[in-house]
């Protein structure tokens, strides 16, 4: 953008907007209705066959930095407010200083104006307060050890007792041979606690109803050899083991974790060249498929040169649908599904989630129901190590919470929303993490489970 124009590096505000546009179309089509979808939710329950021709979303940016993010005409899926604010929060700390190479971004102010069904103004990104950063960031690989693994299916009457039992029994043979390991097994009961953070107010039922489980076990350990005899453990289930395992798997590998460094600006050199086509008018028009201009689909890489060529390009706009919006209903226990939608992001061994209410004006209510605790006391099972606990791993879990693990709440005023930031929640990191959703992506929908309840 700088190059093409005519910015300068020092005019932090074009920056700051140009970099939203970059923010926007990171995750491709994430933002044109790719990881949106939800059948039973009203507002975003697509057709499945409205996945299925996706538009890759592209940018229109103005010199004055004005910007506007599109997808193609006549695609599937969808480009709105809600789109655009969930990717505008995703993998975001403080939205008051989002941190770049070039300028610090203050997106609190942000804003997204749909002018048809496939475009969406962006206004309202600013440089932060401190608009450069000191320093840079640098990843640096770490060996953080070797990872084992295995999984096992029950089914039928009793099988999560029988998954339970299998889990004590593997970890008591480790035990016996490498006394002390135990803590640095995680385990899983998919179809019963897998994500931990499903809320069950019946466990004893849940039990006696779950038909068909798979027992997962990972193990992050500092040499090979324990991770192998991990393996060979697990292994043992099918002669050792309860009544009707199968579908044994194990594996190991090493594992490598990557390290965050800040390095100073002015130890970084690079630069940048642009090479610029000659094609002009009718030499640029003959360079667009038959296909597309019936359609007024632009190529991408086109619509650029055709902006500044000043060639005349008609578009067909549709409509989005409608939905009436009003208030939450206050007084009743109801799921954060009803009121808000929310995407989870990871940084690290932080996660955030956005909560971007339905209504807007609920944003007031939210605030005084999403606290601290109240996120604490919903992430906390993410600390479980095992499917059954005793006193002394629920006196580890919480003490960790209580050290380790901090909560930030931040308003985005001008999308009415919150970003929560969670810190030290996923266990190590992606690369490290001994849990089956390694990213947490998804809490986010788990957090909608929750049952709160609003004030008037």
């Amino acid at each position: 953008m700088v190059y093409e124009l005519g910015w300068n590096w020092n005019e932090l505000e074009l920056l700051a907007q140009g970099s939203l546009a970059g923010h926007l179309l990171e995750c491709g089509c994430q933002l044109t209705g790719g990881y949106y979808m939800h059948p039973g939710d009203k507002h975003r329950n697509l057709a499945f066959s409205d996945l299925l021709d996706l538009s890759l979303p592209f940018a229109e940016i103005w010199f004055d930095g004005k910007a506007c993010v599109m997808k193609a005409e006549g695609s599937g899926g969808v480009l709105n407010f809600s789109t655009c604010a969930q990717q505008l929060l995703y993998e975001v700390g403080d939205p008051s200083a989002y941190v770049t190479p070039d300028v610090v971004i203050d997106f609190r102010d942000v804003s997204f104006k749909p002018i048809s069904s496939s475009k969406v103004l962006c206004l309202g990104a600013k440089a932060a307060a401190k608009p450069l950063p000191e320093k840079l960031l640098q990843l640096v690989p770490k060996d953080c050890g070797w990872k084992g693994w295995g999984e096992i299916s029950y089914g039928g009457h009793q099988c999560v007792k029988r998954a339970k039992a299998a889990e004590f029994l593997v970890r008591s043979w480790m035990e016996e041979i490498l006394p002390g390991v135990s803590f640095r097994i995680v385990s899983y009961i998919i179809g019963f606690d897998s994500l931990k953070v499903t809320s069950i107010d019946n466990i004893a039922s849940a039990m006696e109803t779950a038909e068909d489980i798979r027992l997962r076990m990972d193990g992050l350990f500092q040499e090979k050899e324990h991770a192998v005899q991990f393996t060979k453990e697990f292994t043992a289930l099918y002669t050792n083991g309860p009544a009707g395992g199968g579908g044994i798997s194990t594996g190991h590998k090493k594992d490598i974790v990557l390290e965050k460094q800040l390095v100073e600006r002015e130890h970084i050199f690079w630069h940048t060249r642009g090479n610029h086509s000659k094609l002009v008018g009718s030499e640029l028009q003959q360079k667009i498929p038959e296909a597309d201009k019936k359609t007024s689909v632009l190529p991408v890489p086109l619509l650029p040169q055709l902006l500044q060529e000043n060639v005349n390009v008609s578009c067909i706009y549709g409509s989005s649908p409608e939905f009436e919006l009003s208030p939450a209903p206050h007084g009743l226990k109801v799921p954060l599904y009803n009121v808000a939608h929310s995407r989870t992001g990871d940084k690290g061994n932080s996660l955030n989630f956005s909560l971007i209410p339905h209504f807007p004006p609920d944003i007031e209510r939210l605030k005084l129901v999403i606290t601290p605790q109240w996120v604490k006391g919903v992430l906390s099972v993410l600390l479980n190590p095992s499917s059954f606990l005793d006193s002394n791993a629920t006196a580890e879990r919480d003490k960790y919470l209580d050290e380790h693990v901090k909560v930030e709440i931040y308003e985005v005023r001008g999308i009415h929303s919150l970003n929560v930031v969670v810190r030290n929640i996923l266990d190590g990191g992606v690369n490290c993490s001994r849990r089956i959703d390694r990213h947490g992506k998804t809490i986010s929908d788990l957090i909608l489970c929750q049952q709160v309840v609003l004030p008037p």
